[in-house]
Formats: structure tokens, C-alpha cells, sequence
């Protein structure tokens, strides 16, 4: 059977009993989250859950790869806290608009493919900064308010009855897949922990205690906003933040599922579906969000691999929301806790610590300042982008080390420098220093066969290097030059001068002055 609008592939073996337990197991694992960081950013817990439906949905019909799970993050929170403050919701609602219809253009030009350019060092590193963040996280559940209404550690019989609980809920994840995987583990520990609660009375914190999640339908909303540019202006930043934000950790989570699963997704049409939750979800009260790596670890590790789990966790949710706050509210925040322990224990690659004396130091310098950064500043962006800058220098200053010459004189004496290696800002000294302009015959052929003139700043070197020689009324030419460096030169004729001719005798390319 064909696809139905390019979206569902029904050729695709689904497993309905997995995938609708694994999406429940999901819904009961956004609520507390979602709650958390409507709360971080100032709004109310309905936004954050009307972001974690809208998102969750929307995503999972339309994106690049089924089993994946967003909601609302952490991520985005931090980014839009400032504007909270200062302009209140209905800004937040009109930014998160603008944030999707910037990721739906960076889908329709393509631009998820840059994500081929983060290096797996920083990826590496990445992951193991969200697993720290999601462990310590998990802390606050295991502190209580006192009479003075300070946050403090518990202690005593209530501190060694959470982590019996939170212990025992991890025992079920761990264990109960050795004995059967018909069953989500996850959501095993979550009713287990929930059963023995209520059956001895336990007096423990719960979801309600964090707020309440009871609420109707998403209502739809325009954001009462002045449509002018002085409003443009002031959201427009934060949109662009939250953009790039959502967009690198959906792209970085969509290569994390892709690897456990082994299958490919499409990154340009995450990008679009993306962004378009992100509209619907400022026009339904939504805060908007991005992928979340924890909820699809969960997805993934139940068994899901279709978009069906994603549709039920979104739907499950809504219907919770609706009609069965009462009874959700009465989940231990012990067993949730334990769930997100253990996926942030399978979300860190312990193989990184192994491969510590084999990698190249500059690789775990990366890896480790991507991790610190993600750690300290919970922007994940900025560490991305640290990690990836700083990996593109130790690049330019590795292949600027490498650029070589052999030279040597025909029988004609005519002296032959064959380059080896990019000529480009970085190996520019290092280029110059091969040559012998004083010394040298009348003639001089460069031979670009092994390397490529790459930029600007290597159009300049070869230009100077042209005036050198013809100082001392010697003629240099260049042979062997690729068809991409020739027009690289030639767009380059009016800024310097460098005139590239043929020559009918080497068939190479020429510099005069």
C-alpha cells in the first residue's frame, strides 16, 4: 500500500500493542516535565503542557523520524524567561510563532543538512552534558519544603522512603527486561510504585504537588500583540534564539535515535515539522518547544518505532489534562524520578570515557568543554557551537601543518614545486616558505594537482607570490589547476590582479601580472 500524503507508511510492521504502551509510558513522563518548565519560564503549568500536546502531536504526524518525541524543553524556557518578565505571555505566544516560521523556512531551504557539520566529539559531548542535566534534574524531587518555605534536602524516614522508591523503580526498569520485554519496563515501575502507595497509604510527593494539571482543550488564541515593528523588534531576537535552539537539538536528538535504531531520518522535514508545531502551538496557548531527548529514549527503548507511540503520548496527554488530572496527580513523583535516573544512566555514553587515551586530545578537549558548557549554562546551543567552532580551528590548524612541496628541476630548467595539501588562511606562511624566489630559474611551474587554492586569503598568496617573481623577471606559472580554484581566481580578477590564461603547451593555467 502506498503512503498516504508522504506521511505513513503503512508497508511499515507496527506493533499496536507496543507502540500504545510505549506512548502512555511517555505521556505519564511529559507531564512532569512539561510542568517544570512552563514554571522555569515564569508561565503557567498549562502552557507547558498545551506546548508538550501540540508539540508531541504535530511532530509525530509531519516529522523526519517516527518514534521521536518533542515537547516542551528546558532549552527553550531558558531562552524565553527574559521576555516573560519584561513583556509578559502573550509576547511569548507571538515569539513562538516567529520561532516556527523560522524553522519552517530553514526546512524548505534545506539548511538541516548543516548538521552534518558537528563534529562526533562535540555530539559525544552533547549527550553526556543533557544526561548529566537530566540526573540533576531529578534532585529536586528528593528535597522538601520547610516551615520556612525553603527549598532543603529531606532527611530522615521521608529521605530513605523516596530512595526506596526511587531505588525500587530503577530495580523494575533494570530487571524486568531480562525476564520479559512484552511489557514497557518504564511503565511497569510507574504502576508498581503507584500500586504499592496507595495499597500502604504512603505518604509521598506526588505530581499534584508540583501544580495542577487538571484544564480543557487548547483554546485558540491570537496573540494580542501591537502588530508593529517596534514588536518585531523586540521578539524577533528571542525567536531567532529559539529557533536555532529547537532546531539543533532536534536534529542532534533525530541522529541519536537515528544510531540506536539504525535507520535514517530526514532532517529537513523535522525542520518544517518543527516549525510547525511551533505556530500551532502559540496560536493554541502553547509555549512551544523542541525534540526531547529523555521522552524519545523512553519511546525508543519500550520498542516504539513508528509515529503510532508518538500520537497516542500526545493524545494520552490531552486526555489526562481533561479528564484525568485527579487521578495523575496522584502519581508518585518517585517513580517518575527513577524512570529519568535510568534514562539519564542509558542516555550517557560510557564509551566515551573509554576511548579517552585512544581519541586525539583536541577531540576530548572538545568533548569535555561541550559537556561543561551544556552543564554550567543549560544552553545547549552555545555548547554546540562552541564545540563546533573550536573543532573547525584544530581542523584549519591540523591542515595548515600539512601543506608540503616537492620540488626538483627538468631537463629543460624549469623548476617544478608539486603541492601537496589545501592552500588556504591557515597555510599561508607555511606555503610561502617552500619557495625560493632569488634562487630560482627563469621559469617556474607550480603544480596544484594535489592540492586546491581554497580561499581569499590563497588567491592573495599566489598573487604575491606572482609579484615576487616577476620583481626578479622570472615567469611563474600554475598547472594542474581544478576547474572550481580557476573560477575561484577569476571571480577574484578585479579585487587583485591575477589573470589566468591556458597554456597550449603544459595545459596549465597561467599568471601573469
Amino acid at each position: 500500500m502506498k503512503k498516504i500524503f508522504n506521511l505513513f507508511d503503512f508497508k511499515q510492521k507496527v506493533n499496536y500493542r507496543t507502540e500504545i504502551l510505549a506512548g502512555l509510558t511517555v505521556a505519564l513522563a511529559l507531564i512532569p516535565e512539561a510542568v517544570a518548565f512552563a514554571m522555569i519560564a515564569g508561565l503557567s503549568p498549562l502552557t507547558g503542557l498545551y506546548a508538550a500536546f501540540m508539540m508531541g502531536l504535530v511532530t509525530s504526524i509531519l516529522g523526519g523520524r517516527p518514534g521521536m518525541i518533542s515537547g516542551a524543553t528546558g532549552a527553550v524556557a531558558v531562552v524565553i524567561v527574559g521576555l516573560v518578565i519584561s513583556h509578559g505571555p502573550e509576547y511569548i505566544f507571538a515569539t513562538v510563532i516567529l520561532a516556527g516560521v523560522i524553522q519552517i523556512l530553514a526546512g524548505v531551504f534545506r539548511l538541516g543538512k548543516l548538521i552534518r557539520m558537528v563534529p562526533h566529539s562535540v555530539i559525544f559531548g552533547f549527550v553526556n552534558g543533557l544526561a548529566i542535566i537530566i540526573f540533576t534534574s531529578q534532585l529536586d524531587n528528593f528535597k522538601a519544603v520547610n516551615e520556612a518555605g525553603e527549598l532543603v534536602w529531606m532527611t530522615g524516614p521521608d529521605m530513605y522512603l523516596m530512595l526506596g522508591l526511587v531505588l525500587t523503580s530503577m530495580l523494575i526498569i533494570w530487571g524486568l527486561p531480562k525476564i520479559t520485554k512484552a511489557f514497557p519496563s518504564s511503565l511497569a515501575a510507574i504502576l508498581v510504585i503507584f500500586g504499592i502507595v496507595a495499597f500502604f497509604g504512603i505518604e509521598t510527593k506526588t505530581v499534584g504537588d508540583m501544580a495542577s494539571i487538571q484544564g480543557g482543550f487548547p483554546p485558540f488564541h491570537i496573540p494580542m500583540v501591537p502588530l508593529t515593528w517596534e514588536m518585531l523588534g523586540v521578539i524577533f531576537p528571542y525567536a531567532a534564539i529559539m529557533a536555532g535552539v529547537g532546531l539543533i537539538e532536534s536534529l542532534l536528538t533525530l541522529n541519536i535515535v537515528d544510531e540506536i535504531t539504525e535507520t535514517r531520518g530526514r532532517g529537513n522535514k523535522e525542520c518544517v515539522a518543527q516549525g510547525t508545531a511551533n505556530v500551532l502551538s502559540g496560536f493554541f496557548s502553547g509555549m512551544g518547544g523542541c525534540a526531547m531527548i529523555g521522552q524519545s529514549l523512553i519511546n525508543v527503548s519500550s520498542g516504539a518505532r513508528a509515529r503510532l507511540s508518538g500520537i497516542v503520548a500526545a493524545v494520552m496527554l490531552l486526555v489526562f489534562i481533561m479528564f484525568a488530572a485527579d487521578i495523575i496527580e496522584l502519581l508518585p513523583m518517585a517513580a517518575l524520578t527513577g524512570v529519568m535516573i535510568m534514562v539519564a544512566i542509558g542516555t550517557f555514553e560510557w564509551a566515551s570515557l573509554r576511548t579517552f587515551r585512544r581519541m586525539p586530545k583536541s577531540d576530548v578537549l572538545v568533548m569535555v568543554l561541550v559537556t561543561l558548557v551544556t552543564i554550567f549554562l543549560h544552553n545547549l546551543a552555545l555548547a554546540v557551537l562552541v564545540g563546533v567552532i573550536i573543532s573547525a580551528l584544530v581542523f584549519a590548524w591540523d591542515n595548515a601543518k600539512r601543506i608540503r612541496a616537492r620540488k626538483y628541476v627538468d631537463d629543460k630548467g624549469v623548476k617544478h614545486y608539486e603541492i601537496y595539501g589545501p592552500l588556504f588562511f591557515g597555510s599561508v606562511t607555511a606555503f610561502n616558505e617552500k619557495f625560493d624566489v632569488l634562487n630560482d630559474p627563469e621559469e617556474v611551474i607550480i603544480d596544484f594537482s594535489e592540492s586546491r587554492i581554497v580561499d581569499m586569503s590563497g588567491i592573495e598568496a599566489v598573487n604575491k607570490l606572482t609579484e615576487r617573481y616577476l620583481k626578479q623577471g622570472k615567469k611563474l606559472h600554475l598547472r594542474h589547476l581544478s576547474r572550481d580554484c580557476r573560477n575561484l581566481l577569476q571571480n577574484a580578477d578585479e579585487i587583485i590582479e591575477v589573470n589566468i590564461l591556458e597554456d597550449p603547451t603544459w595545459k596549465v593555467a597561467t599568471d601573469k601580472a
